[in-house]
C-alpha cells in the first residue's frame, strides 16, 4: 500500500525520472546487470531516503535485481510529489512533502512492519527504529548514507552488519564535496536570489562537504570565514586561504551563514544576538538542528514568512532570514545534488545492498567499511562514462610496491 500526495502527478514523475536517469549511466549499467542476474531475488529492502528522482532510478535499480522494494521520506521537505506518484506505480511508497511528524514516523513504522532484510537509510530513521521495536531478527544488514546517521548507529549494540557509504572515497570525494557543494548554494539562491559576489559567508564546518561549499562561494565571489572545532580541518581552511576564527565572532561579520556539521545548535542565542540586520541563516547537515530554533523563535517578537521557504524574524532593532524551517536547504529549496553525483553514489548504495545480500551470515554485526573493490569499481566506471582513460601499473611497479617488508 502506498500513500502520496496525488496519484494523477504520475505522468510528470515519470518524465523527471526519466531525465534523471539520462545523467545516471554507471546506475544504468548496474541495472542493466542486475536485470540477467538477480542477484536480489527474494529479498525484502526498505528504504528511508530522500524521494527524488534519483532515488528513484536506485528503487528501480533494486527491484531489477529481483528485490521487493518499499520507500518512505527521510525528511518531510525533501519529497517531489510527482516521483514518489510515479514511483508508487510500480512499489510501496509513502512520501508527502511537508508531510507533519506523526505522519512522517508512521510511514517509517509502516515499512518496518514489512519485516524488511536490508534497510538503505539516510539519517539511520528506519533501522535505528527496528532497533528500538525489537524487530530486527529477520535483517541481513543495512546502509547508511549520512554522518548524522553513523553517528546515532555507533551508539547502538548494531544487531546486523550496516555499511558506512558516507565513509567511502566515492561518497566523500564526489557526492560531498561536488554535490553539497553545489546543491546548498543553488537551493539557498533560489529561495533568496542572493548575490553572493561582495558578501560574507560564514561557514560552520569544514569536512567535506564544507570544502564543497566554501570553494564554490569564494568562485562565486563571496569573502569565506570558516569556523571549526577540528584544528586540523580549522589549519586546512586556513592554508587554502580562507579567515578562521570563532562562530561567536564571525557573527558579526556574516551575511550568510550555513551550518554543516552534523552536530547541534552551533548557531544559538549568543550568536543571533550579534547578527547583521537582514543576515541569512542555512542549514546544509541532515536534521533541522544545527540552528536552534527554538532559540530564536523565543528572541523574535514577530516571524512571518516573506518569501517561500523564508521566514523573517524580527527581533526588534534587527532582522535575521531563516531558509526552509532550518532543514537542509539543498533539497528543501532546490532538487538536491545533480543526477550525475547521485549516480556516484546510487552506484554504490546499489553495489553495497548486492554486497550485503551475498555475504549474507557471513559478516559480523556492527559498523564496517564499504570494501574497497566497491568504492573502486565505481570509480571506474563513472569514469568510462565520462571517456576517460587511466594508467594502470604495470607488472613491474606492482612487484615493487609490494616488495616491501
Amino acid at each position: 500500500m502506498s500513500e502520496v500526495a496525488d496519484a494523477a502527478l504520475a505522468e510528470a514523475g515519470r518524465a523527471r525520472i526519466a531525465w534523471a536517469e539520462g545523467r545516471m549511466p554507471v546506475l544504468r549499467q548496474i541495472r542493466e546487470r542486475f536485470e540477467k542476474e538477480r542477484p536480489l531475488a527474494g529479498i525484502r529492502v526498505a528504504a528511508c531516503l530522500h524521494v527524488t528522482a534519483e532515488t528513484a532510478n536506485l528503487m528501480r535499480a533494486l527491484a531489477a535485481g529481483g528485490a521487493s522494494t518499499g520507500l518512505c521520506a527521510a525528511n518531510p521537505l525533501s519529497t517531489q510529489d510527482d516521483t514518489a506518484a510515479a514511483l508508487a506505480e510500480e512499489m510501496e511508497v509513502r512520501a508527502l512533502r511537508g508531510e507533519d511528524l506523526d505522519t512522517y514516523a508512521a510511514h517509517v513504522k509502516a515499512l518496518a512492519a514489512g519485516a524488511p532484510q536490508i534497510t538503505v537509510d539516510d539519517g539511520a530513521d528506519l533501522l535505528a527504529f527496528m532497533h528500538a521495536s525489537g524487530s530486527t531478527g529477520g535483517l541481513i544488514g543495512g546502509t547508511e548514507e549520512t554522518t548524522t546517521g553513523l553517528v546515532r548507529l555507533r551508539r547502538l549494540e548494531l544487531a546486523c552488519p550496516v555499511l558506512a557509504l558516507n565513509e567511502a572515497r566515492t561518497e566523500r570525494g564526489i557526492n560531498d564535496r561536488f554535490g553539497t557543494g553545489q546543491s546548498a548554494l543553488d537551493g539557498i539562491l533560489r529561495a533568496t536570489n542572493l548575490l553572493l559576489a561582495g558578501n560574507t559567508l560564514v561557514l560552520l564546518g569544514y569536512g567535506f562537504t564544507g570544502k564543497g561549499i566554501a570553494q564554490r562561494a569564494r568562485g562565486a565571489g563571496a569573502a569565506v570565514i570558516v569556523c571549526e572545532v577540528d584544528p586540523l580541518r580549522a589549519l586546512e581552511a586556513r592554508m587554502e586561504g580562507f579567515e578562521v576564527m570563532p562562530a561567536l565572532r564571525a557573527a558579526e561579520r556574516g551575511d550568510l551563514f550555513i551550518t554543516v556539521t552534523g552536530s547541534r545548535a552551533v548557531l544559538r542565542r549568543e550568536h543571533f544576538e550579534r547578527m547583521k540586520d537582514g543576515a541569512v541563516l542555512a542549514n546544509a547537515g541532515h536534521f533541522d538542528v544545527e540552528i536552534d530554533l527554538d532559540d530564536l523563535r523565543q528572541l523574535a517578537r514577530e516571524v512571518r514568512e516573506v518569501l517561500p521557504l523564508v521566514e523573517e524574524h524580527d527581533l526588534g532593532d534587527r532582522r535575521l532570514n531563516l531558509l526552509a524551517h532550518g532543514r537542509v536547504v539543498n533539497l528543501a529549496a532546490a532538487q538536491g545534488h545533480p543526477a550525475a553525483v547521485m549516480d556516484v553514489s546510487f552506484a554504490l548504495q546499489a553495489l553495497a545492498v548486492e554486497h550485503l545480500v551475498r555475504h549474507a551470515g557471513e559478516l559480523e554485526p556492527g559498523m564496517l567499511a564499504v570494501p574497497r573493490e566497491i568504492d573502486d569499481e565505481v570509480a571506474r566506471l563513472k569514469l568510462a562514462s565520462l571517456g576517460v582513460e587511466i594508467d594502470e601499473l604495470t607488472r613491474e611497479q606492482r612487484e615493487y610496491l609490494t616488495s616491501w617488508t
